[in-house]
C-alpha cells in the first residue's frame, strides 16, 4: 500500500476504533435525522389529516426535511471528526507525522460521507414505514439534491474548521449553531418569494436554496429544464464555496502550524 493510502487508512482506522468502542458515537450517526423526521413528520401528517390543502405540502415538507439532513450530517460529520482529534489531544500528534493537509481533508470528507449515508438511509426507511413517503420516487434528482446538500455541508465545515484553527475552541459553537442560523435563508419549507425582499439576495447565494427550489418544482410538476437549472446553479455555488473555504482552511492550517497552534489545543 502506498504511503499516502496508509496514512488515510490510519485516520479511518483510528476513528473506526473510537466509534466501535462507543455506542453513543454510533447512535449520533442516525439520532438527529430520525428525531427530526419523527417530530416534523408526525406534525405534517396531523396537518394533512385536518386540512386538505396541506396534504401535498406535508409530503413536500417531509421530503425537504429528509434531504436537509444531508447538509446537516455532512457539516457535523466533518466538523466533529476534526474536533474528536482536538478533544482527545491528538491533533498535535497527527501533524508531527508525515500526514499532509490534503490527506486529512480526504479522510474527514470520507467519514462525513459515511455519516450522511447512514443518516439518510435510516431516515428514508423510517419515512417510508411511518409516512408512506418514498423520496427515491423523485428519481436521480433526489440523489443529486442529497449530494449537493452534503457538499454544501462539507464546505461550511471547512470554514468552521478554519475558524477553530485560527481562533481556538471559542469558535467551536459554530459547529452546532451555523446550520440552524442559515436554515431560514435556505428556504427549506417555503419558496424564496416568501422571504422579505431584503433577504432574497442572501438566500440566493446559498446552494441549498436552489436545491429546495428544484424540489418544489419537482413536486409541482415543473418542466425538467427548470429543475436542472436550479440544480446546476446549486452545483456552481457548491464549487465556489469549496474553493473559498478550502483556501481558508489551508491558510489557517499553515498559520496554526507556524505559530504552534496544534500544541495549544493540547494545553
Amino acid at each position: 500500500m502506498k504511503p499516502g493510502l496508509r496514512r488515510l487508512w490510519a485516520i479511518f482506522y483510528r476513528h473506526g476504533a473510537l466509534y466501535r468502542r462507543s455506542w453513543p458515537r454510533l447512535l449520533d450517526f442516525v439520532y438527529t435525522p430520525i428525531l427530526e423526521l419523527a417530530v416534523w413528520g408526525w406534525t405534517m401528517r396531523y396537518l394533512s389529516a385536518h386540512a386538505g390543502l396541506a396534504a401535498e405540502a406535508a409530503g413536500l415538507a417531509i421530503a425537504a426535511l429528509l434531504l436537509w439532513q444531508g447538509a446537516l450530517s455532512g457539516q457535523l460529520g466533518f466538523s466533529v471528526g476534526f474536533l474528536e482529534d482536538v478533544w482527545t489531544r491528538h491533533l498535535g500528534h497527527l501533524f508531527v507525522s508525515p500526514l499532509r493537509p490534503a490527506e486529512l481533508l480526504i479522510a474527514l470528507t470520507g467519514l462525513a460521507l459515511l455519516r450522511v449515508a447512514a443518516g439518510f438511509t435510516a431516515a428514508a426507511l423510517l419515512a417510508r414505514a411511518l409516512f408512506a413517503l418514498d423520496v427515491l420516487r423523485l428519481g436521480p434528482a433526489a440523489f443529486a439534491a442529497l449530494a449537493l446538500l452534503a457538499v454544501m455541508g462539507l464546505g461550511l465545515a471547512l470554514g468552521i474548521t478554519a475558524l477553530i484553527l485560527r481562533f481556538g475552541l471559542g469558535a467551536e459553537r459554530l459547529v452546532w449553531t451555523l446550520m440552524a442560523a442559515i436554515t431560514p435563508l435556505s428556504c427549506v419549507f417555503y419558496p424564496v418569494a416568501n422571504l422579505p425582499p431584503i433577504l432574497r439576495p442572501a438566500a440566493l447565494i446559498l446552494p441549498s436554496t436552489h436545491v429546495f427550489e428544484a424540489l418544489r418544482a419537482l413536486f409541482a410538476g415543473a418542466p425538467t429544464p427548470l429543475v436542472r437549472a436550479e440544480l446546476g446553479m446549486a452545483a456552481l455555488l457548491d464549487l465556489l464555496l469549496l474553493l473559498l473555504m478550502g483556501s481558508a482552511f489551508l491558510g489557517a492550517f499553515a498559520s496554526a502550524r507556524q505559530r504552534g497552534g496544534f500544541l495549544r489545543f493540547e494545553e
